[in-house]
């Protein structure tokens, strides 16, 4: 199990060994809340009712059924492992790393507070500076989603944003020189009802 942990976290360029990453999961899944087993129990029966009726399943996962929150918990550690420290930011982007504090804390940088220090998402930066108008999206961002949703939606295809005859993902748009602008347009309803 090792070896073949080892050769993925290879292949996908994630620099941890088998056990650092698999006590980075278990921290993730440990903040997560527990699987229900009985999801309809949240709701009174009005409730269910009206829910069953818009098409949502609240029956229990089955035996052989996978935790949807496998894939949030491998998602999260990967964001976690591939974060910069604030050191790591300013190196690469050729500042001091007070340069680097300023930014998250006037939200030209996001990031977060673990362990006693600053994590900047990997997606915020090329191989030596900061995203081409990474500023005018997160200007338009809401604040209050989690590093996760933006990073997922910053490196996730979206139909609005083209290259050639293919979606790309916002990332790749901006590292295209693609407008700013369409992107924060994108960005700015993040987590509102569809």
């Amino acid at each position: 199990m090792t070896v073949a942990l080892e050769t993925v976290l290879a292949r996908a360029g994630l620099k941890v060994t088998a056990h650092e990453f698999l006590t980075l999961v278990e921290d993730a899944a440990k903040r997560l809340t527990p699987a229900q087993a009985d999801p309809g129990a949240h709701f009174d029966e009005s409730e269910r009712v009206a829910l069953t009726e818009t098409g949502l399943d609240l029956s229990p996962l089955g035996e052989d059924e996978a935790d949807p929150r496998a894939r949030s918990v491998a998602e999260q550690t990967v964001l976690r492992d591939t974060a910069l420290s604030v050191g790591q930011a300013a190196e690469r982007v050729g500042v001091d790393g007070s340069r680097i504090r300023h930014r998250v804390a006037s939200r030209r940088l996001i990031g977060w507070k673990d362990r006693g220090g600053w994590r900047l998402p990997a997606w915020q930066f090329t191989d030596d500076d900061v995203l081409p108008g990474l500023e005018t999206v997160l200007a338009a961002m809401p604040s209050d989603q989690p590093a996760l949703v933006l990073a997922n939606f910053m490196t996730t295809p979206q139909e609005d944003l083209e290259l050639g005859d293919r979606p790309v993902s916002p990332r790749e748009w901006l590292m295209a020189y693609g407008n700013p602008q369409r992107v924060a347009e994108l960005a700015s309803v993040i987590g509102t009802p569809a």
